[in-house]
């Protein structure tokens, strides 16, 4: 059973490969996409700099970096409804093996994807706008740039889970959640900035806790503080993974009980 689970999760993640180089050139990505990332996160940083502020220069580029791991984390939502759209997904349901672990590897191109470009605009923008780099210790933002990535595709399939229901809304959907993690999880003002209430929710989702741990790194803090945030965020990813499962697994059983996973849509 582990065996032919394992097998499913690779070939699933081939085919996220494949995505990523139909999608994507070397020159595609790198002069097109990335280039378009770097202005975005830049364009932030500028802002700090307008309101002559080191602090806040820091904060908005420390942040909007990070938040890119996020933001191409939750095409999951897209490219989920993918299989919907191309009629692929009455198949895959009534295939052997479990749904949610194909949906798994299916779209992990984005974490790739987004780890490269987050991790590209902090170390490409951040000496530019003087940001501190203490090295080689903030080497280690990288894997903590992958943990939000992750724990950002897990909430990601939540949605995308959702999204199966609702196609015409994958983008919807995904862009809504995007801009709520970038609202709400630290990004642009500290979450502490909200009331209770809404800090209260950025602490169950993710990307707040691991932009802390990165900003911990960057500002010297001792490894037990960063680690503290970063094993957060693994709690974190770790529960929407969890609901994400049973996600997948009531829309496979509701779908083979009454028959509503069509052809097409």
């Amino acid at each position: 059973m582990i065996r032919d689970e394992a097998r499913l999760l690779a070939a699933a993640v081939a085919s996220a490969r494949a995505d990523l180089k139909a999608i994507y050139t070397w020159r595609t990505w790198s002069f097109a996409w990335l280039s378009r990332i770097l202005c975005q996160v830049a364009f932030f940083a500028v802002i700090g700099r307008l309101l002559g502020s080191p602090q806040h220069t820091h904060f908005l580029l420390v942040g909007n970096a990070v938040y890119i791991a996020a933001l191409v984390s939750m095409f999951v939502c897209a490219s989920t409804a993918w299989e919907r759209q191309l009629g692929t997904l009455p198949l895959l349901v009534a295939a052997p093996g479990t749904l949610f672990t194909l949906f798994v590897g299916r779209s992990v191109q984005w974490l790739l994807d987004g780890t490269a470009c987050a991790s590209v605009a902090l170390f490409v923008l951040g000496p530019l706008f003087d940001v501190p780099m203490p090295m080689p210790a903030a080497l280690a933002a990288v894997p903590l740039i992958a943990l939000v990535s992750v724990s950002t595709y897990c909430f990601g399939l939540v949605l995308a889970g959702l999204a199966l229901r609702r196609v015409e809304l994958r983008n919807l959907v995904g862009q809504l959640g995007g801009l709520t993690l970038m609202v709400l999880c630290g990004v642009q003002v500290p979450s502490s900035f909200w009331p209770a209430p809404l800090h209260a929710v950025a602490q169950v989702l993710p990307v707040t806790h691991g932009l802390e741990a990165v900003r911990a790194l960057l500002s010297g803090a001792p490894a037990g503080v960063v680690l503290g945030s970063a094993a957060a965020e693994l709690c974190v990813a770790a529960g929407w993974f969890a609901v994400a499962a049973l996600t997948f697994h009531r829309f496979a059983e509701s779908g083979r009980r009454d028959g509503s996973i069509e052809f097409g849509d």
